[in-house]
Parts: structure tokens; C-alpha cells; sequence
């Protein structure tokens, strides 16, 4: 089981001083946290993208590279990357540069983005975000794969004889997380490569993410990748701890109160009872996070949110310390219920193990356009499931 963190990159005024950090302030501190993450027995640290106040992170790789440099052991990641308005060859590009400096301790996580304008700054249509994801990450797979590329698609010009540099290290691609929140298409996308499946349950109920995640794991066993049990689930969540309750909700409720994303909404109480987020005690963190499983079933990666609201660096980082005193505790926990043949969340180390055991069946295509918009949400799941195979098969010119 890898526990991790991951930052959505917000400048926010901290409600307790008045203070807001500076984007420099920021910057700096995100490479702090990432190293102290490592220093306190963390797996993974995850940086978002995006292109708008009041974030920051607007290169994920360039921030990622400098923390490679920094630290020895701790996995890197995004949370996430925008494959529908990033142009393909320069994710397969960057990324694969980021794989050789961190010496392979990286994957990313694939995802639309949850805001609206960050399309047309890059020249695309929010209405094609299902068919911009499902094309872009077609050909995406294919840049790491092949060393030669001849493809013709709808959203970019078409590639001839090109080769993307560096290739992969080892020529092991990083390895994918899809996330997502509420489209079954992207659950889909997941379990049909047999990638890893992200549910972001930051701000739903379980009974979402649930459904969400089932849909992921049958479909991956659908697809011959393995049994449901053993598809590659990874989880977000949320916290803050004190040593008592009662100082954990006296401490976060102003933060919480004044938060850009769920502030002025439902209170702390209503938010807790129906999302994952926990204020409390590191014992009522442990049980929570505990209890995830009984819902999704064994899982390969923990992340939650902590550098958020205005929260100042000397606060995250003690949040951190209450963390790393907690995760031997849930890691052996999860590890005694782990029934036999659950995967490990894969890495690079694994996949360069696992290449020599196995036989892979490569898909040779002449990718060709994706049908219609399905940006909308379908009217139940069947459908999404028939739209993005539909585009899916598009995309690998089936």
C-alpha cells in the first residue's frame, strides 16, 4: 500500500493572520513539503496543473524535476495532468525526461481538469473533453511505445516518421493513473489498458465512489487484465489532526470556513459525515481511512490533501509528522487484509521485472478520428461504457 499527498497548488489568504503567501512563497514551500513527505516515510508526493489564480502550478514537470533533485526515495507524481489541452508529444516529451532525472521514481495521473476557460486558452473545446482525452492518450501510449510514429487524428496535425525524444527509460513508460470524479468513460479508458483508476472522493459521498470504482474493477476484468480484485485502485482523501478531536475541529474550522473550494457551503460537521474528510484525532484518521476498504475492496495507493485553505507551511508540515506516526499503523493493517494476489501499485523497478515474464500483444493501428462530443453526461453507465469503448476503438483505428 503507498501512502502519499498530493497539492491542488492554491494561493489562499491564511483567515487566522490575514497573511496570504506569494506565488514564490508557494513555490518554495510545495519543495519543502515534498522533501519533508520523503523525511516522514511517505511513498508518493502529487502536484496538480493548472493555468488560472489562485494556483500555482502551472508546469508540474518543472517543479517535479527540481524535487527529484532534492530528495532520494519518495515516488513523484501529478494530480494531474491535463491530457485533453496539453498537446500529447510534449506530455510523452516531458515526462519521459522527468522518468531518466528521477532515475524512474515517477508516474502522473491523467485527467480532464475541472476548469472551463483552461480550453479555449489552449485552443480547445470543452464540449470534446471525452474525446480529447480518449484521442490524446491513444496516441499518447503510442509516442512511448513506438520508436517511429505515422498517425492522423482529429485534434492535432498529423505525425509522420516522428520519433519522441527521450524515450523511456529502461523503454518502460511511466505507468498511468486516469483520474477522475464522476465519468464512467474515463473509468473505462482505465480498465481498457489496464491502467490505474483514481477516483478523486475529495468532495463526493462513498456510495459514489463506490459505483465509480466497481464499474473500474469489472471492466478490468473485463478486458483480461486480471481479476477485479486485482485492478489498480488508488483513492483521494482529506484530513486534519490534532491530538484530540476537540482541538482539530477549534484549529482547521476557520480554514475550512473561508476554503475557495468548499467555504461558505455546508458546515465542517455535514462535510465530514458525507465526504472522506476527517477532522480529528490520528486514531479517528486511521479508522477512517481503514474503513475506505470496506467499500472499494483492497486498494494500491492512498493520497490525501493537507497543503490547502490557507494553511500555513509550519502547520503542513506538523500535519505531515502526525502522518508519518500513522502510516506504519495502516500500512500493516491494510497488509494483514490484503488477500493473496492483490498487486502492489505498480513502478518502475516492477514493470522492468515484470517485462521479462511476459509476452505483450502489441496493437498495430492507423488511428483515425473520434466520433462525437460525449462531454455530457450520459444517462446511465451502460451508455458511458458504450460511448468511450466506442471512442476508444476510434482512436486505436479499430
Amino acid at each position: 500500500m503507498q501512502f502519499g499527498i498530493f497539492s491542488v497548488s492554491d494561493v489562499t489568504t491564511d483567515p487566522t493572520t490575514g497573511k496570504t503567501p506569494s506565488e514564490h512563497e508557494r513555490i518554495k514551500a510545495s519543495v519543502a513539503i515534498a522533501k519533508h513527505a520523503e523525511e516522514v516515510g511517505l511513498d508518493v508526493y502529487a502536484i496538480g496543473e493548472h493555468h488560472n489564480p489562485p494556483f500555482f502550478s502551472s508546469s508540474p514537470t518543472t517543479t517535479l524535476g527540481y524535487i527529484a533533485a532534492e530528495t532520494k526515495k519518495i515516488i513523484l507524481s501529478t494530480s494531474t495532468t491535463l491530457i485533453t489541452t496539453n498537446d500529447p508529444v510534449k506530455i510523452a516529451e516531458d515526462y519521459a525526461m522527468l522518468q531518466h532525472l528521477s532515475d524512474g521514481r515517477m508516474d502522473l495521473m491523467m485527467g480532464r481538469g475541472n476548469t472551463g476557460p483552461v480550453y479555449p486558452w489552449f485552443g480547445q473545446d470543452i464540449r470534446q473533453g471525452i474525446p480529447l482525452a480518449i484521442e490524446n492518450y491513444a496516441l499518447l501510449r503510442r509516442l512511448w511505445e513506438e520508436d517511429e510514429v505515422n498517425w492522423e487524428g482529429k485534434f492535432r496535425t498529423p505525425l509522420r516518421g516522428f520519433t519522441s525524444t527521450p524515450r523511456p527509460l529502461d523503454g518502460i513508460p511511466p505507468f498511468v493513473w486516469h483520474g477522475s470524479i464522476r465519468s464512467p468513460e474515463i473509468a473505462e479508458q482505465a480498465a481498457y489498458y489496464g491502467d490505474g483508476f483514481f477516483h478523486n472522493n475529495i468532495f463526493w459521498p462513498m456510495s459514489h465512489t463506490k459505483r465509480m470504482i466497481a464499474l473500474y474493477r469489472q471492466r478490468f476484468e473485463h478486458y483480461g487484465h486480471g481479476t477485479a480484485a486485482q485492478a489498480i485502485v488508488g483513492l483521494g482523501g482529506q484530513f486534519y489532526m490534532a491530538k484530540d478531536s476537540q482541538t482539530a475541529k477549534r484549529e482547521f474550522r476557520p480554514y475550512f470556513d473561508n476554503a475557495p473550494v468548499y467555504g461558505h457551503g455546508p458546515s465542517m460537521e455535514d462535510f465530514t459525515s458525507q465526504t472522506p474528510l476527517t477532522v480529528g484525532s490520528p486514531q479517528e484518521v486511521i479508522d477512517r481511512t481503514l474503513g475506505f476498504r470496506e467499500d472499494v475492496g483492497d486498494y494500491q495507493r492512498q493520497m490525501y490533501l493537507i497543503d490547502h485553505a490557507g494553511l500555513p507551511l509550519k502547520t503542513v508540515l506538523e500535519q505531515l509528522d502526525f502522518l508519518g506516526e500513522i502510516v506504519p499503523v495502516m500500512r500493516k493493517e491494510f497488509e494483514s487484509m490484503r488477500p493473496e494476489g492483490v498487486p502492489d501499485a505498480p513502478t518502475h523497478q516492477s514493470l522492468l521485472a515484470a517485462r521479462g515474464e511476459q509476452t505483450r500483444t502489441e496493437k498495430v493501428a492507423v488511428d483515425d478520428v473520434t466520433g462525437a462530443s460525449f462531454y455530457k453526461q450520459q444517462d446511465d453507465d451502460e451508455a458511458s461504457l458504450r460511448n468511450a469503448d466506442n471512442l476508444i476503438r476510434l482512436a486505436e483505428g479499430r
